[in-house]
């Protein structure tokens, strides 16, 4: 990689200011993982005015032992041994009270009004996108870099959210709620870098974290059980009730509805000789509605938390009803649908009836054209049945 302390000739330097690295001051926020660490050795490299800090989220010690989370115990000395190695200063700033509140109580609530949440949207648009940015415009930076897997690109309106070259590492999805002012300011070095390139990068800077395996989960889940860390929160929160067939029949009973989210099938604990599903989760009366797997399907939804980053306004786009690709899982392609009204909300209907959609999840769109750019999105408030018809 070309030292661009000497090589820089004026123009735009590879973070798009017009002045030398040795100029830019960037805030690298540093997890402890591989990414992150790579992220700040290059701009070190580059010769870039780098300061590291790393957000101690939770006390790692006192709340969860789990291996391959962020932000806590061995994780912070990563950080800083990498922050050591490449010769940036580094610091550690305790937001623990800051993600408790903004995160894990919002995850607890989500699910115990029987919606399905994603901590990890929360966590960027709370406490690093807005807390963190903040601290790094106090520092005097001229912008914050993560690693996380996703591009900036300056188009014709402004900057612009597309998905990373790497489909297999793009984290669009939980990147959404990214605002415009945000973008302005954030630069993601990683986007157009397969993952296998960066594990290069990190054994040629020999970082002590080159071989460190990615983070597994939710970073305050341990084990991958959500309802466990919901009851300690909300003690209570596991009160049982009725699982209940569509057709009004009560089939057994459950343990609580936070271990419960929709289309799920295994472990429902009822048997009827058919395949059910988890279609509705009626937290008030804790019950837990199933039926066949047909009842999941849904002609679109309505969204809450908009986030808007598509050219017009979103009013405009659901006016014209405008085509995009819809994303309501992670772990999903985006499919084929057009903006439009639900009443008086935004929502979105899908070309063909989707299933498994869940209040709390996100719906992130895309532009059809260029199946990359980022439109926006938001948090999923109701499903629109899949026999109800596109609203005029």
């Amino acid at each position: 990689m070309t030292d661009t302390t000497t090589a820089w000739t004026g123009g735009l330097n590879s973070l798009g200011f017009a002045k030398p690295p040795s100029e830019t001051r960037v805030v690298a926020a540093m997890s402890g993982g591989v990414d992150s660490s790579v992220v700040a050795a290059m701009l070190a490299e580059e010769g870039y005015d780098v300061i590291g800090i790393t957000l101690q989220l939770y006390d790692h010690g006192a709340a969860i032992e789990k291996k391959g989370a962020c932000c806590a115990g061995q994780d912070i000395h990563d950080a800083r041994n990498v922050a050591d190695q490449v010769g940036i200063p580094h610091y550690v700033l305790d937001y623990e009270s800051r993600f408790r509140e903004q995160v894990m109580e919002d995850f607890a609530d989500t699910y115990l009004a029987g919606s399905t949440p994603i901590p990890c949207i929360r966590c960027n648009q709370t406490v690093k996108f807005s807390d963190l940015l903040a601290t790094a415009k106090e520092l005097g930076a001229d912008c914050l870099a993560t690693g996380h897997y996703i591009r900036r690109v300056d188009g014709p309106n402004g900057a612009e959210l597309h998905r990373a070259a790497d489909p297999s590492r793009d984290q669009s999805y939980f990147l959404f709620a990214t605002t415009r002012e945000q973008l302005d300011y954030l630069r993601f070095p990683l986007g157009n870098l397969p993952k296998t390139q960066v594990r290069e990068l990190a054994e040629k800077y020999s970082l002590p974290v080159a071989a460190k395996p990615d983070s597994q989960d939710i970073c305050f889940v341990p084990t991958g059980s959500y309802a466990d860390v919901v009851k300690k929160m909300r003690p209570g929160a596991g009160r049982g009730g009725e699982i209940v067939h569509l057709d009004g029949r009560v089939l057994g009973e459950h343990e609580g509805v936070i271990h419960y989210t929709i289309g799920q099938r295994r472990g429902l604990g009822v048997a009827t000789g058919e395949p059910l599903f988890v279609v509705k989760i009626d937290a008030a009366a804790r019950k837990v509605i199933v039926g066949p797997r047909e009842a999941l399907l849904t002609a679109g939804l309505t969204m809450e938390e908009l986030n808007w980053l598509g050219d017009g306004t979103l009013e405009e786009a659901c006016d014209a009803a405008q085509p995009v690709l819809a994303r309501v899982r992670s772990t999903r392609e985006p499919l084929p649908a057009r903006l439009g009204w639900h009443g008086t909300q935004p929502a979105v209907y899908f070309d063909i009836p989707e299933e498994g959609v869940a209040r709390g999840q996100a719906c992130v769109l895309y532009e059809l054209s260029s199946k990359n750019r980022v439109m926006g999105g938001g948090f999923i408030s109701s499903t629109i049945p899949a026999d109800e018809r596109i609203s005029a």
